[in-house]
């Protein structure tokens, strides 16, 4: 017997924000209106860890940031491509947000680009209170998001948004 493909579930905005705790639903309900109001495609899939939403840039069609939900709550992870460029707003992080950069996996082919693969992406190399970072870039930037986290999640997006506008 023919085994046919099943089709592919497609989910709503809608079906995500239900899995997001309260404590972030306006947030991630701000963030995916002013996205998409700009013109950014929004993916969204259900994976077996939970929910995945991507933002991926009108022109370049880079993802700029992920919503992720997972046990511990609402996560963000942002790709800051222009990090270098507002280096100075990664200097004074809260506390938590800072112990997950550090406790983030290094960029190997940053560390050393002749025993890696090239087709992987470049992580990130940057500095914070003088010390240096080479840090992968989907583990770089990923944060709980928390009434603590949410005012500099905000400025991060819009940091890293209007660097890809002038880029």
């Amino acid at each position: 017997m023919k085994e046919y493909p099943m089709e592919k579930e497609t989910h709503q905005f809608e079906d995500f924000l239900l899995q997001v705790p309260a404590q972030g639903q306006d947030f991630a309900a701000g963030v995916h209106a002013r996205l998409t109001g700009e013109g950014y495609r929004c993916k969204i899939e259900n994976k077996p860890s939970g929910f995945l939403v991507s933002y991926a840039h009108p022109k370049t069609r880079r993802v700029m940031l992920n919503f992720l939900t997972r046990k511990k709550g609402l996560f963000t992870r942002i790709y800051g491509d222009h990090c270098g460029a507002y280096a100075a707003f990664l200097h004074p992080l809260p506390g938590d947000m800072e112990k997950e950069i550090v406790r983030a996996s290094n960029c190997k082919r940053l560390l050393n680009p002749a025993d890696y693969k090239s087709r992987c992406p470049m992580g990130y190399d940057f500095m914070v209170d003088e010390n240096r970072y080479k840090k992968c870039r989907y583990s770089c930037f990923q944060f709980l998001v928390t009434p603590e986290s949410i005012p500099v999640i905000e400025a991060f997006i819009e940091k890293e948004r209007e660097e890809r506008q002038s880029a």
